[in-house]
């Protein structure tokens, strides 16, 4: 049984009020849960400590048994000090690219590294092209 410490959502249409519960992993978002945790007030404003009221020997608790907290909570509860800051990426997993182009990604990588490791006097050099300030330019009479 994984244990989640997340959000259930509560309040009306555009005036969110969340509880902070801990849960089966399975179960619904707003469904069945084992323990409410606190409460979660997103209109507040951020100095009111009525914003983020936590149980917080409970939070503990449920994290020394292996319950796992969401990105969300985690991020929250940092503030607190309760857990350590999640590791949150810029790009979204399924935006990811695929097995397949980050093996081509990585591939061009070490071409590119393979290259500036040679010295110069093993690369080829390449022709210069004439600049048009070399080669002169035949004046047409003036009519």
């Amino acid at each position: 049984m994984a244990l989640k410490i997340r959000f259930a959502r509560g309040g009306s249409k555009k005036r969110p009020f969340y509880k902070l519960v801990v849960a089966e992993n399975t179960a619904p978002r707003d469904g069945k849960f084992l323990e409410r945790l606190g409460s979660y007030n997103p209109i507040l404003d951020k100095e009111n400590p009525e914003r983020l009221v936590v149980n917080a020997e409970r939070i503990k608790h449920w994290l020394s048994v292996g319950a796992q907290a969401s990105e969300r909570v985690q991020k929250l509860l940092c503030d607190l000090n309760l857990v350590k800051k999640p590791v949150i990426t810029e790009q979204p997993k399924k935006s990811a690219p695929k097995k397949k182009a980050q093996e081509r990604m990585q591939a061009e990588i070490e071409a590119k590294k393979a290259a500036e490791e040679t010295p110069a006097e093993q690369q080829p050099v390449e022709a210069m092209p004439e600049t048009s300030a070399e080669t002169p330019v035949a004046e047409q009479p003036a009519e």
